[in-house]
């Protein structure tokens, strides 16, 4: 079974690396193209890449491939019987789609028909669920419309992040994109259409998803922050400059909402349905991270101020 890898960031290298143990002849790797980061905006290429070169895998970096003659007529050579496409960054387009003889499969961080988009990670948290998995399809027209071949769930703990939920998913994906391979080989897998009429969407993130809205409750606050993990996190103002918050809780506590209430080292705010926060780490503008201790020496808030004002 010829293969292409479709894939740019963390989350797909383990199922690159389980395909190659597993003994599948990945051919060719596809990536996005290196590109300038961090503050000294040197270039980088993407983690899908660097395993790549470890593994001795050529790879095509193409800056297009809808209308990109050239990267058509690379992937043909190579005869895929199947395209493996896990967080690309790209639509795929029909030709792409229709090249070769057992699609293009996609492993996706949801239970599809649920969280169909770019962050479903993010907003599987970020909505208060208690589990998730992983799926893989084949790729069709839609948004992460085409048929289910497998699914695992995977349950979302209590203090789970974006960031610590990621690898679980991507660990326990890169296996079953394993099973999935191996069943349409041995020709005992029926894929199954998704039930459109429960679909969810998971949108791409943006910077306001992050503005801390205090007429929503603690608890929902709370999970948007895990879920919005490392971008665009949570913050809101104090005294009119931005305040950053890493850590809190749900509290114990009717407090106003958006009013702060501090008590000893204990920084409390208030939030909606009579709820509050505890805000543990902080970090407000031009400042390191500091604790909840750490703030109230240094800024001495006082009850009854506000956050978001």
């Amino acid at each position: 079974m010829n293969l292409v890898f479709c894939g740019t960031p963390a989350f797909a290298v383990p199922t690159l690396e389980k395909l190659v143990d597993a003994g599948f002849p990945v051919r060719l790797v596809v990536t996005k193209p290196d590109r300038p980061r961090g503050r000294g905006m040197e270039v980088e290429s993407s983690p899908v890449k660097q395993k790549a070169v470890q593994l001795g895998i050529p790879v095509s970096q193409p800056e297009k491939i809808k209308n990109n003659d050239g990267f058509r007529d690379e992937l043909i050579s190579f005869i895929p019987d199947a395209i493996i496409v896990v967080g690309y960054g790209r639509i795929i387009p029909q030709w792409m789609i229709d090249l070769p003889p057992m699609g293009n499969i996609n492993l996706h961080a949801s239970l599809l028909p649920k969280y169909r988009g770019a962050a479903p990670i993010q907003w599987a948290i970020a909505s208060g669920e208690s589990m998730t998995g992983v799926t893989t399809m084949r790729i069709d027209a839609g948004l992460d419309t085409g048929d289910i071949l497998l699914q695992k769930e995977v349950p979302i703990e209590a203090d789970d992040t974006a960031l610590t939920l990621g690898p679980k998913l991507a660990s326990v994906g890169a296996d079953l994109m394993i099973n999935t391979l191996r069943s349409l080989q041995a020709g005992t897998l029926q894929p199954r259409p998704q039930d459109h009429a429960n679909a969810t969407l998971a949108p791409i993130l943006n910077k306001e998803d992050g503005r801390i809205n205090f007429h929503r409750s603690a608890d929902d606050i709370y999970n948007r922050l895990r879920g919005f993990q490392p971008w665009p996190g949570a913050f809101t103002t104090f005294r009119k400059k931005n305040l950053n918050v890493w850590r809190a809780k749900p509290a114990p506590r009717t407090v106003a909402e958006s009013e702060l209430l501090v008590e000893d080292d204990n920084l409390l705010v208030g939030c909606g349905q009579s709820s509050s926060l505890a805000l543990i780490e902080l970090q407000p503008e031009g400042k390191k991270r500091m604790s909840a201790h750490d703030f109230i020496q240094g800024y001495r808030p006082q009850n009854g101020e506000h956050l978001g004002r």
